[in-house]
């Protein structure tokens, strides 16, 4: 565990955005800081064995899905499209 410095402890507190967000100077990477209780909330809505959406998570995206006009039955083609063989069709590889 990575433990913050008085500084840098001082500077999150100074930063406007909420939560806040530190970046790796070497790698440019962005990281957003919560607090570990959020981070177990939130994971424990979103992951189930750390790699695969809850379940109970499917009915409701589906609906959303419906309600934006998903379901129409013109938007079918894209069940059928293979974005490996489409690019590679655009690109007429051999």
């Amino acid at each position: 565990m990575i433990e913050l410095t008085l500084e840098q402890r001082q500077a999150m507190a100074r930063q406007k955005d909420s939560p806040p967000r530190a970046i790796d100077p070497d790698t440019q990477t962005s990281y957003v800081l919560v607090r570990e209780e959020t981070y177990d909330r939130l994971k424990s809505l979103l992951i189930d064995d750390e790699s695969q959406f809850l379940p109970g998570l499917y009915p409701h995206v589906m609906e959303l899905f419906g309600k934006e006009g998903w379901d129409d039955p013109t938007m079918d083609v894209y069940d059928d499209l293979d974005p490996r063989v489409c690019l590679k069709a655009a690109l007429e590889l051999p």
